[in-house]
């Protein structure tokens, strides 16, 4: 519960500061002026195939849709904060609007008012409490509420690094609603997907936010087809993440090609931080303000925990009697090794059932594809690796099942944490064999908790 409610004034934004002069670089190709940064339309994903002209003609349909602040009518609640109470542009009210909110999650609520004034964040807070609005709003205020003389395509104004492609992704589908008015352009560039296609939306055109994987951002700064000198705004989203999967010395890399720390907005948003991280905290922001949510219990209370002890061998026999007794609207089964949700998911079809793959052996597009499926409601059962585990917002997963209990503790909260979202109910089931047993003390030292062990 929150204690107060935001100042009126807290979103006053922070008068842009003054740049030191950047030596002259020789420009890409296509790298003009922009003459109008709206003439780009909505915000596109890599590899999106709508054309300019397509794109210009749904935005033009978009902005004349009539809509005012008055439609959006959400009363004051004590303890709570609303969106209005914000002074955010009325272009992102719309977006917020249009995407079901109307009061502020308490990350939200702590970190937006200062945030919104410029100042340096870091923000923690379990997986689905609305961390990437919290950044994207804080963007989104400053682009539209401070303009630039002169822009250039490949010099992306906002730049937000996410350590996974799916995660990346997702962010960009998220920008795309909560900023579909605002006439700003947000491109989405990681790797798997086709090089040349986001290469020539970087090149051809003015990109307002850049989300990224570090891999494919540092093959762009290679080859001078992105300049990151111009960013005022920083994000960097689960970076103990990116450290844990060995991306530090990239990120160092791209912090290195912005603007000094005090000549631009850091923001840091994650689950955890860990030690190591927390140093790089102090060299990469200038007295960030700390925010840290702590959930009543490490893993939500939305969700019923079954843990089943079982056989290794009884494993897919105990499956599909949970699949039959339960009788899940969506579920993810996440398992640890790639080949063995890959030999899941073929047995799983050749049984009658409708499932898809998720791990790192499928190709980028195809891995895409399969979370929309999903999404749609197209197939119903999804086997993952812990690519899935964190950063994938899919509505309505009605249950997880745990077909391996995950080595490190924090990938059973993140596992858990894909249903039970958005105050709805979650089931998650968890089989533990001989082989998964020795993972159990530190999960429970972790939980704070002693976990029932029953007999399915």
């Amino acid at each position: 519960m929150l204690k107060k409610l935001f100042k009126s004034n807290a979103s006053k934004p922070a008068p842009e500061p003054k740049k030191p002069a950047a030596a002259k670089k020789a420009p890409a190709q296509n790298n003009k002026p922009a003459q109008n940064t709206k003439s780009h339309g909505s915000s596109r994903n890599a590899g999106a195939d709508k054309s300019a002209a397509q794109s210009r003609k749904q935005k033009k349909e978009t902005v004349e849709t009539p809509w005012s602040l008055s439609d959006f009518n959400v009363e004051p609640q004590e303890g709570k904060t609303r969106f209005h109470d914000l002074q955010l542009p009325d272009s992102v009210m719309r977006g917020i609007h249009e995407s079901g909110f109307q009061y502020c999650s308490p990350i939200q609520a702590e970190s937006l008012p200062a945030a919104l004034t410029g100042r340096d964040m870091i923000g923690q807070a379990q997986t689905g409490t609305g961390k990437t609005a919290a950044f994207l709003l804080t963007i989104f205020n400053r682009l539209l509420t401070v303009q630039p003389e002169e822009r250039f395509a490949s010099e992306p104004r906002a730049l937000i690094v996410a350590p996974t492609r799916e995660l990346a992704l997702q962010i960009g589908k998220d920008a795309d609603a909560l900023g579909k008015y605002t006439g700003l352009n947000t491109l989405t560039v990681v790797g798997g997907m086709n090089y040349d296609s986001q290469r020539k939306m970087l090149r051809d055109h003015v990109v307002d936010v850049l989300v990224a994987t570090p891999g494919r951002l540092i093959d762009f700064m290679r080859s001078q087809d992105v300049f990151l000198d111009q960013v005022e705004v920083l994000v960097l989203d689960e970076a103990d993440r990116m450290l844990d999967m060995g991306f530090i010395p990239d990120v160092k890399r791209i912090v290195r090609g912005t603007p000094p720390k005090e000549y631009r907005q850091t923001l840091l948003y994650s689950a955890t931080f860990n030690f190591d991280v927390r140093i790089l905290i102090d060299q990469w922001t200038t007295n960030p303000m700390k925010v840290e949510i702590e959930p009543e219990q490490v893993t939500t209370d939305r969700v019923d925990q079954k843990l089943y002890l079982c056989a290794e061998s009884d494993k897919y026999g105990l499956l599909e009697r949970v699949l039959t007794e339960e009788k899940p609207e969506r579920l993810i089964i996440f398992a640890n090794r790639r080949d063995l949700t890959r030999n899941l998911c073929d047995k799983l079809n050749k049984n009658g059932h409708v499932a898809v793959l998720l791990s790192g052996e499928v190709s980028q597009d195809k891995r895409v594809r399969t979370l929309e499926r999903f999404r749609e409601g197209r197939v119903n059962i999804m086997v993952a690796t812990d690519v899935a585990g964190r950063g994938i917002h899919v509505d309505g997963v009605s249950h997880v099942i745990n077909y391996t209990l995950p080595e490190d503790p924090e990938d059973y909260v993140h596992r858990i944490g894909r249903t039970g979202r958005a105050g709805a109910k979650g089931v998650s089931v968890s089989f533990v064999s001989e082989d998964d047993a020795f993972v159990l003390p530190d999960l429970e030292k972790y939980l704070g908790t002693k976990l029932e062990l029953t007999q399915p």
